[in-house]
């Protein structure tokens, strides 16, 4: 009668051993490999000069589904936020926010003067013609998170768009 009983419980622990196993490795595959279902267009990064630790990347974002960018990440910055500008009086203001939302099908600039991504602590300067790698968050209604990963060029000025008869600058972006 022992060994019966013992036999029950190592099965019951073994059973919720291999279930804990499995929920473990489905969230972990899920959180890691979560890709947005974001476009991504005409993104770019301002340049620096050495010593500089601050500065903005802008592009447009459409989302197929509503989405929130919660966040931002970069190997050349030791913190990225998402800010916002604005004016209060005749003083433009600049602080980071929780979130920017992504309403279904609606693009959403990320310019200069409004909501941008800003990376600070740079740790580097960042000229004309180089590439920054940037990871964009994001968390739907649900909480679920998700992200883009991106590689944006670096430019003195906005590039400009081929809906404005210019050409874009050429980069690798995450597109569905």
């Amino acid at each position: 009668m022992k060994l019966i009983a013992l036999k029950a419980i190592n099965t019951t622990a073994n059973v919720v051993f291999m279930a804990l196993i499995g929920a473990f490795l489905s969230f972990s595959a899920t959180a890691k490999d979560n890709i947005a279902d974001v476009t991504v267009k005409d993104a770019w990064v301002r340049t620096t000069v050495p010593g500089q630790k601050g500065t903005g990347a802008f592009m447009s974002l459409t989302a197929k589904s509503d989405l929130r960018l919660v966040g931002a990440s970069s190997a050349v910055a030791g913190i990225a936020e998402v800010h916002e500008m604005s004016m209060n009086g005749d003083v433009m203001q600049m602080r980071a926010v929780a979130g920017v939302d992504l309403p279904a099908g609606k693009t959403v600039a990320l310019r200069a003067g409004g909501f941008h991504v800003m990376l600070l602590d740079l740790k580097t300067a960042l000229p004309k013609n180089a590439t920054v790698p940037l990871t964009l968050l994001f968390k739907d209604a649900k909480g679920v998170p998700s992200k883009v990963e991106l590689m944006v060029p670096v430019a003195a000025i906005a590039p400009a768009s081929k809906a404005d008869g210019g050409a874009t600058a050429p980069m690798n972006q995450h597109k569905h």
